[in-house]
């Protein structure tokens, strides 16, 4: 499927020297949207979904709740990525109002779905979506707020999203037309996949002459392993069918517990032509409606849908407030509006003849990509009453903490706000703060208490206003004192998959996380280390006799380095420990992880990797791995190509260096060179790194964007700066746009200009606020708290330009036993 381009609207005398005035005047006249690439992430190398970003296709608001967009099947399971329900090669089964992007694991959502058709003859069971599925031909468009197909059968389908409402237009040939609506349709997981999602009940009224329908919809399952979630909807269209029936059949999902049909084959429904409603008792039938119009010419059949977590009634003003015109044309002008104000118009770059307009395009796509999770669902919380903002669809903490939640503290500070408000409700109601949630429902952890992470970050850039700090620092405790209960999840039946520590006891009796006790064990004590080191920081301000016992603690990651370890001619990593203190170190090679799952040493990364994930302490890293020319010779290794012997999976196709961009371990580690004053080193690397798997294309990020992290490490690469997560504390690499402004923490300015670019990008010298500057590095409060300007200097030698100190390392503890025993 090709991106389908639009010519650039260019205003006159857009040049690379614009002052500010001049930018917002461009801001206005300029529709920036049509730099989004709407299909970047969306395939693999092979162009199947394998190894692809798994990225939602489809019309979306800005956090919004509705994404609305096709649901197709898995060509090859072992290639299929559904998660996002836009395949480049499966079947249309249903175009249905939720979605996520960019996420592993097993599919969520897919729910409250339309299908037209231009037969219910047999063989069509609309019980069954193989019978009526159906491909697509030509090319797929999509654009900022739209998208487009056309399906083998002859329709169109065209559709856009409000926040919670969304509109398709189908444009059907001659002869029959009817739009199925199966409220029992959900995006399936690949079968054996414990983590499959299922319906379990529901309802459908037929309201004014099946204009217009109503009901609920009760799921269970998906990749967070959730309790079930209601879904209430209200749908209409633009003019009443012919006819109009309602019809319900046997469940034969063979669903773990449940109710289903135990001889399997798919049953066929019953239609209820006595009345126009049918329900689905827990757990049981399958239920949907048909809608017809008498067999004719040509014609368009537009439909509004809107979706609630709370009733029926608030579904159906969704539509009354959002989606007001049946045109689809005034949705999508609406949606373009929002994402330029929200979004695009806060950043502005050269667009004259001498712009790079793939750098654009890779800019604006970012951009987008990075806000379409998590799930603004304040005032659609079903599950408690409180003045506070609710969110969900956090995929996961694990996945953002590390660049994109600091790109929301100065780029959206009040939906950011907002985020961490929510984050501490869901503690206060709900026990814990999660690490992922979807669907109400907290999990899962692939690591550590995440949310710590996020917390500390935005406390230690200032970040206050309606956060109630007291009790997001007693969130953070609960996090690293009390041990969630176990959730016996298939996932890993050891500990809690859904919040929460579940290697906590291990970590306070043992300061690490032993091999024989608990899965995941050194990724997990590298996690919980920074873990507790966010719980210092916060405690700074919050509880300060706290801050000495839990910076001890956050050092734990020394007691698994076992300086024995040999590989690639070095000495010295972390590695396995079992719960009397010896290392198990026989035949042990920290290039591998066993599958780098669950159950293994480390998750989604190597032992070699995750020995440079310490960003609080890297001057104890730099000691351990021989000073800092030991520690440049190491880091330089992981950049060789050839040097992984580990099957890196989708998250690394084609990747043959121990580096690997597609998992967010290693999104730092391009910057450490900073740490020795050899910011060059850092520019090459993290600039490679960017050229090499970072595409105004299809295939255009490593692996999946994981709710847009892969595409916030892109954003910060080309801003020219990247944070360290926890401090508030940013490492100088090199600005990719001659001129840049952008709007942060409200309506104050930071300028980036680089001249030079055309010679080179290495750094040749900086002034920050008119200032020369010596460091590699600045705090926040020097240009991301009132803004202000960054200069840089480039050009093509690498040049060691800095000489003032390296970045602090302030969670820098010299470990003894008797500290960790605080």
């Amino acid at each position: 499927m090709l991106w389908n381009s639009r010519l650039p609207l260019l205003g006159p005398g857009l040049g690379i020297s614009l002052i500010q005035l001049a930018a917002t005047v461009q801001a206005s006249q300029v529709d920036l949207s049509q730099y989004v690439n709407a299909f970047i992430g969306s395939e693999g190398p092979d162009g199947t979904g394998f190894g692809g970003g798994d990225i939602f296709v489809g019309g979306a608001r800005p956090f919004g709740v509705a994404k609305v967009g096709i649901d197709s099947t898995a060509a090859n399971w072992s290639t299929a990525v559904l998660n996002g329900g836009w395949t480049p090669d499966g079947n249309v089964t249903g175009i249905s109002m939720m979605h996520e992007s960019g996420t592993g694991g097993a599919p969520k959502y897919g729910l409250i779905a339309q299908m037209p058709l231009t037969s219910v003859q047999s063989p069509v069971n609309v019980l069954d979506n193989q019978t009526y599925s159906q491909p697509r031909v030509g090319d797929d468009v999509a654009s900022v707020g739209y998208y487009k197909t056309k399906l083998k059968s002859g329709i169109t389908v065209e559709l856009s999203a409000s926040r919670h409402a969304g509109i398709m237009d189908y444009s059907f040939p001659d002869g029959e037309k009817h739009v199925l609506i199966d409220v029992s349709h959900y995006l399936p997981g690949s079968p054996g996949d414990s983590g499959s999602q299922f319906y379990v009940a529901g309802e459908i009224q037929i309201e004014d002459d099946g204009k217009a329908y109503s009901g609920y919809g009760t799921y269970i399952g998906g990749w967070n392993n959730g309790a079930p979630f209601t879904v209430f909807f209200y749908g209409e269209f633009s003019h009443a069918p012919d006819q109009a029936q309602t019809f319900s059949g046997v469940n034969t999902d063979p669903i773990p517990k449940y109710q289903n049909l135990a001889d399997g084959g798919i049953s066929h429904p019953t239609y209820g032509n006595k009345t126009n409603k049918v329900t689905s008792g827990p757990m049981n039938r399958r239920l949907g409606a048909l809608m017809s119009w008498n067999s004719g010419s040509a014609a368009h059949v537009v439909s509004r849908v809107g979706i609630s977590s709370i009733s029926t009634e608030r579904a159906r003003s969704y539509i009354q407030k959002e989606i007001p015109s049946w045109k689809l044309n005034d949705t999508v002008a609406d949606a373009v509006k929002e994402w330029n104000k929200d979004v695009f118009n806060k950043v502005q770059v050269p667009l004259d003849d001498s712009a790079n307009m793939t750098h654009v395009r890779l800019l604006y796509s970012s951009l987008y990509f990075i806000h379409l999770m998590p799930s603004d669902r304040s005032g659609e919380n079903p599950l408690w009453e409180s003045e506070e903002p609710y969110w969900d669809d956090f995929y996961t903490m694990w996945d953002i903490f590390r660049c994109t939640v600091s790109f929301y503290h100065i780029f959206q500070p009040e939906y950011y706000e907002s985020m961490i408000r929510s984050l501490i409700d869901i503690w206060r109601h709900a026990g814990y703060m999660p690490d992922g949630r979807s669907g109400n429902w907290n999990g899962l952890v692939q690591g550590g208490s995440d949310s710590d992470n996020v917390l500390a970050d935005a406390y230690v850039k200032g970040l206050r206003g309606a956060i109630n700090w007291t009790d997001g620092y007693a969130a953070m405790v609960k996090d690293a004192e009390v041990t969630p209960y176990n959730t016996f999840d298939p996932t890993d039946f050891t500990a809690s998959t859904k919040e929460g520590r579940g290697a906590l006891d291990d970590w306070k009796e043992l300061g690490y996380v032993s091999e024989d006790r608990n899965t995941r064990c050194i990724s997990r004590t590298v996690e919980y280390s920074l873990n507790d080191f966010a719980l210092s920081q916060v405690a700074k301000g919050e509880a300060p006799g706290d801050v000495q016992k839990y910076l001890n603690r956050s050092a734990g990651w020394q007691n698994i380095w076992d300086s024995s370890v040999k590989s690639l001619n070095y000495t010295g990593f972390l590695a396995p420990r079992l719960s009397d203190g010896t290392f198990n170190s026989s035949d042990y090679d920290p290039r591998l992880c066993f599958d780098c799952e669950w159950s293994s040493y480390t998750y989604e990364g190597v032992p070699w990797e995750y020995s440079f994930v310490v960003p609080h302490d890297v001057e104890t890293l730099i000691k351990f791995m021989g000073g800092t020319e030991g520690f440049e010779s190491r880091l330089d290794t992981m950049f060789k190509p050839n040097m992984s012997i580990q099957n890196l999976g989708a998250n690394g196709a084609g990747i043959t260096t121990l580096m690997n961009i597609g998992n967010e371990p290693d999104f730092a580690t391009p910057y450490l060179y900073n740490y020795i004053n050899k910011q060059h080193k850092s520019v090459a690397q993290s600039r490679s790194l960017a050229n090499q798997y970072f595409k105004d294309a299809a295939y255009g990020i490593p692996g999946n964007s994981d709710a847009g992290a892969m595409n916030s490490w892109l954003l910060w690469q080309m801003i020219g700066v990247y944070p360290i997560v926890t401090q508030p504390v940013y490492l100088i690499s090199s600005p990719w746009f001659p001129d840049m402004n952008m709007t942060i923490n409200g309506n104050n300015t930071l300028r980036i200009k680089a001249s030079g670019l055309d010679d080179g990008y290495f750094v040749q010298s900086v002034k920050i606020n008119g200032k020369q500057w010596t460091k590699n590095w600045f705090e926040h409060d020097d240009v991301m708290t009132n803004g202000g300007t960054i200069e840089f200097e480039l050009g093509k030698d690498a040049k060691g330009w800095e000489s003032g100190d390296v970045p602090p390392s302030p969670g820098h503890v010299e470990l003894n036993q008797s500290s960790m025993k605080t």
